[in-house]
């Protein structure tokens, strides 16, 4: 596709916006947090080794990890963790129900899980530590704001996600725009410094760098904690990616924001230098007292918004991501912009994710502190996203093994450095993200199974087409006017709803409808493949109705084109049955008990069918399905 000149720029400018917000608003706390942990060693010598980390971590894993490599390994132009796992699917041979219940989820599935879970860890911490970063700018002016600079952040945090339910189309245009001044006021400001000190270039060896990795474990483990501060939002480019492209994420970020941060990270280094009397943050300390300073605290505030703004986006997308795939169970979903079916609101998540950030803000109270939990939760991902791209390339493609498990490898061994490194967190704070994702990763896999074996058990006896045509013939059974949906979850498989309502009633309507919803493990379906249908007989129909994990299933859409294919129904006039399973625990499911019990409690307090599928709740019937677990 030839796009102007002006759209690739808009598109650049987009993805300079959202993707890059999280690791464009690093600076703010990153050196700081290096030079607090430098090993032993003259300053200038730790100065620029950790400039030498910070810009070959940004090279090794922004730009040849993610950009050269994973961005490759796309699900039809879309990324993220999801993605690799719909790709590493993808050659298998697909399991019925009664497979998946009996063998469970395989060690790639609960990997990729492990992955997602981890993401709403981060999630939380990201809005934290971004804007109370950006509000300690306020210490930077004037003393006297110390002590309301953490309810100031909560303040901002609590503005933000009461602001999501207005959706980001308003907001959303100005998110380029801003972020390309903020890149380029730390492009500005460095580049002062660095002009005024040139001799940190020098950190651009490597040798710099090797040199502070020669300390004990412990230390350059302490090290290593606050370097990897500096790539935390790498994991944003390939998550992102659907939304503009790998080119123009590429482009955005060798254009803009990568010489931004290497400008901005080197000028602190020089200042450092240049003022080892200071004890201020190095990168408020840059610009001068007065009103530059307060423009750049009220930059970065924005700045800051913007960046926890597009994570919090990403988080309501993987959560819908992992509804349609069946991991997460049903939530309300609202559509904050008719053009584009991608902004949307999740009112649960948003719930949890400010309750998340505010107390965490509350809890850690400066970004020094908070900065001890974060990271861990970002680098397992990112280790897992290696794993996962490796099992995608040696599964998907024909590269030969010499070729794919050097680069892997070598990647692995940087994210393990990281996470090993953050592992030392655990106890100082990053208990914090890991038991959100422990929480997370419990509530998706008992959905996982919890499903698969109420599905087996429902559709693992079905009663045939033939035989389902037989009923309807039966002259016990009287056919009354009027047309009836009966969701079946299964393409094959005859509803219980059905049977129940047959016995119960000893009557069915005169059309009849099976309609099965199915997610596939691509992002969008194209709209003439999204209906499947066929004649069983005897007035009755079958209808699969097929979405891409990206998108929402609405069954009024499904039933105008069900009416447009010739079948004698009103859409308005139809009745819907569904089966509303009632669990109970003590059956003999490959499940603990109190995975049972959970399954059961997210069950009860899953989003009723009428609001998922979209269908006025007038016209729904549902018909309890007692089943043992």
């Amino acid at each position: 596709m030839n796009l102007s000149a002006g759209a690739k720029a808009g598109l650049s400018l987009g993805a300079l916006g959202v993707v890059f917000g999280d690791i464009g608003t690093s600076p703010l706390y990153t050196m700081r947090e290096c030079i607090a942990h430098l090993p032993p060693v003259d300053r200038e010598a730790g100065v620029l080794g950790v400039l030498s980390l910070i810009f070959w971590s940004l090279v090794l894993v922004v730009s040849v990890k993610y950009i050269w490599f994973v961005m490759r390994a796309d699900n039809q132009g879309e990324g993220g963790i999801f993605a690799l796992l719909a790709l590493i699917h993808s050659k298998q041979e697909k399991k019925s129900p009664a497979e998946q219940a009996k063998k469970g989820l395989g060690p790639a599935v609960i990997m990729i899980l492990i992955g997602a879970a981890l993401l709403y860890g981060d999630g939380i911490i990201t809005p934290a530590i971004s804007v109370l970063g950006a509000a300690e700018g306020f210490n930077a002016i004037s003393p006297i704001f110390t002590p309301y600079v953490a309810w100031i952040a909560c303040a901002i945090l609590a503005g933000l996600f009461w602001f999501q339910h207005r959706g980001t189309k308003q907001i959303g245009r100005i998110f380029g725009p801003v972020m390309l001044l903020w890149f380029a006021a730390l492009a500005l400001l460095g580049g002062w410094h660095l002009l005024r000190n040139p001799t940190v270039l020098r950190a651009l060896n490597p040798v710099y760098g090797l040199a502070l990795l020669h300390h004990p474990p412990v230390v350059v483990a302490t090290l290593l904690g606050s370097i990897v501060l500096a790539i935390t939002g790498a994991e944003a480019l390939y998550a992102d990616m659907g939304h503009f492209g790998r080119r123009f994420i590429a482009m955005a970020w060798y254009g803009v924001a990568f010489p931004g941060l290497v400008l901005n990270y080197f000028g602190q280094g020089a200042f450092i230098l240049s003022h080892p009397e200071s004890t201020e943050n190095p990168f408020f300390a840059m610009a001068p007292l007065g009103l530059a300073r307060a423009a750049l605290t009220g930059l970065s505030i924005v700045a800051a918004v913007i960046a926890s703004q597009a994570l919090i986006s990403g988080a309501y997308s993987l959560t819908r991501q992992a509804i349609q795939l069946g991991y997460f169970p049903r939530l309300k979903i609202n559509y904050t912009n008719a053009e584009h079916s991608g902004q949307i609101y999740v009112p649960f998540v948003n719930t949890l994710l400010a309750i998340g950030s505010i107390l965490t803000v509350a809890l850690f109270g400066s970004s020094d502190h908070l900065a001890s939990a974060y990271g861990i939760a970002v680098t397992g991902t990112m280790a897992i996203t290696t794993l996962a791209y490796y099992l995608v390339v040696r599964r998907n493609t024909h590269w030969p093994l010499w070729l794919v498990a050097p680069a892997c490898v070598a990647f692995l061994v940087i994210d393990l450095g990281f996470l090993l490194s953050n592992s030392r967190k655990i106890t100082e704070g990053g208990w914090f993200p890991l038991a959100i994702g422990a929480a997370v990763l419990a509530v998706m896999h008992t959905w996982k199974i919890g499903r698969n074996e109420i599905f087996a058990r429902v559709y693992g006896n079905n009663v045939t087409e033939s035989e389902l045509t037989s009923i309807a013939r039966s002259q016990y059974v009287t056919r009354v006017s009027g047309s009836a949906v009966f969701m079946v979850g299964s393409p094959q498989g005859t509803p219980i709803a059905l049977l129940h309502h047959v016995k119960s009633n000893r009557c069915l309507h005169k059309t009849v409808v099976l309609l099965s919803i199915l997610t596939e493990e691509v992002p969008v379906i194209h709209k003439t493949e999204q209906l499947a249908m066929r004649v069983v007989g005897e007035g009755i129909w079958r209808a699969v109705g097929r979405y891409g994990y990206m998108e929402s299933p609405d069954v009024g859409t499904i039933m105008e084109k069900i009416r447009a294919g010739g079948v004698p129904i009103n859409p308005q006039a139809t009745t819907y049955f569904f089966n509303r399973e009632m669990v109970i625990t003590g059956g003999n499911a490959r499940m603990w008990e109190w995975q049972k019990r959970l399954y059961a409690v997210l069950g009860r307090n899953a989003s009723p069918v009428r609001d998922y599928y979209q269908i006025p709740p007038s016209q729904i019937i549902e018909i309890g399905l007692p089943l043992q677990l």
